[in-house]
C-alpha cells in the first residue's frame, strides 16, 4: 500500500511532460517565425534581383 501511495505522490513524470509540451510550443513558434522571415527575405532578394537586372539593361 505504501508503494501505491508513493506513486500517486510522485509528480516527476508530470513535470517532464510539462517541460516537453513547453519545448514543443517553443519549437512551433520558432518554426513559424523562421518561415515568415524566410518568405520576407525571399521577396526582398527577388525585388533586389529584379531591380539590378533592370538597371543592367
Amino acid at each position: 500500500m505504501k508503494f501505491i501511495n508513493k506513486l500517486r505522490r510522485n509528480e516527476e513524470g508530470a513535470t517532464a511532460i510539462e517541460y516537453g509540451l513547453i519545448a514543443a510550443l517553443i519549437a512551433v513558434a520558432a518554426i513559424t517565425a523562421m518561415q515568415t522571415l524566410g518568405n520576407e527575405l525571399n521577396t526582398t532578394f527577388g525585388t533586389v534581383s529584379t531591380t539590378m537586372q533592370t538597371a543592367n539593361v
